[in-house]
């Protein structure tokens, strides 16, 4: 069904030893922000954030994902200070109640390296290392795993009529760049994760036909990682909410498994771990291989 799957025995990332042994790892979403498309408001206080992060570890998440800012479509950024003020506190005191590493998912490099400080060991930038040219330096200085996305133009404007002559082909060449700059400011080459960026400058048929095609990128030698959960083109596509795609979800992180994520990020670990699992066993199948 796909090309073979790009499978490291492990990332190192701080403490912990993210280890995939055939299976996809799974990537919990935590918001800490008031406008995120379906979660919105609902962590921003931070008891009700670290709760949340609890749950997910405890529900089977290997990494916790953790961001301050809304890249919904249309999104305005918010300041360095408010995104700060979101995530650190929350941050500090995850890392003292789960045994699980925690990712930022922040294109800021001064909020990377506070979290980092206050106990994050991955940086996700929805950039690719391109909105800020100090993310990559801080990257490669505190031997951090870093997530590289696609995006096409900002998320203020990204889905304002997106157009490509070959999707497939600027996609991987955007994410090749990425790495080459992630590279070239030190970045050790095990600790790159790709991801094309569902939702992100893409029309909904565009969305599907990524997820069909994410062996192409396997060419580019390093794991990818998917976030299909509770996107725009799947309750677009069902005419729902976007807390009612559980189902559209669980559907598409399976498809993105069996055409070789190496991780998925999900809001519903708990909910999705079963359909996980399954699509584990049917992609590690040599038929399909």
């Amino acid at each position: 069904m796909s090309e073979q799957k790009v499978s490291p025995l492990a990332i190192q990332t701080g403490d912990y030893l993210l280890k995939f042994n055939g299976r996809t790892l799974v990537m919990g979403i935590l918001n800490v922000t008031p406008d995120s498309f379906s979660d919105g408001g609902m962590f921003l206080e931070k008891d009700k954030a670290v709760a949340r992060g609890i749950a997910l570890a405890n529900e089977g998440a290997d990494i916790i994902d953790i961001g301050g800012e809304s890249t919904r479509p249309g999104a305005d950024p918010v300041s360095l200070q408010e995104e700060l003020d979101r995530v650190i506190p929350v941050i500090s005191e995850l890392t003292n109640s789960i045994d699980v590493p925690i990712s930022v998912d922040t294109y800021k490099s001064d909020v990377a390296r506070e979290a980092i400080s206050a106990g994050a060991s991955m940086i996700n930038d929805i950039s690719g290392l391109r909105f800020d040219k100090e993310m990559a330096n801080l990257a490669a200085e505190k031997e951090v795993p870093v997530v590289l996305m696609h995006i096409k133009g900002s998320p203020r404007d990204m889905q304002s009529d997106p157009q490509y002559d070959d999707m497939l082909e600027e996609i991987k060449n955007y994410l090749s760049e990425s790495i080459d700059i992630g590279i070239q400011a030190g970045i050790d080459e095990s600790k790159i994760i790709v991801d094309p960026g569902i939702g992100f400058g893409k029309k909904i048929e565009d969305n599907f036909e990524l997820i069909k095609n994410l062996g192409f990128f396997r060419s580019l030698g390093h794991p990818i990682l998917v976030g299909p959960s509770r996107k725009s083109f799947l309750w677009k596509t069902l005419s729902r909410a976007p807390s009612d795609t559980l189902e559209a979800t669980t559907a598409a992180v399976t498809a993105s498994i069996l055409f070789g994520a190496d991780i998925v990020r999900v809001h519903d670990v708990k909910e999705i771990s079963g359909a996980i699992k399954i699509a584990d066993l049917i992609s590690n199948s040599p038929e399909l291989n």
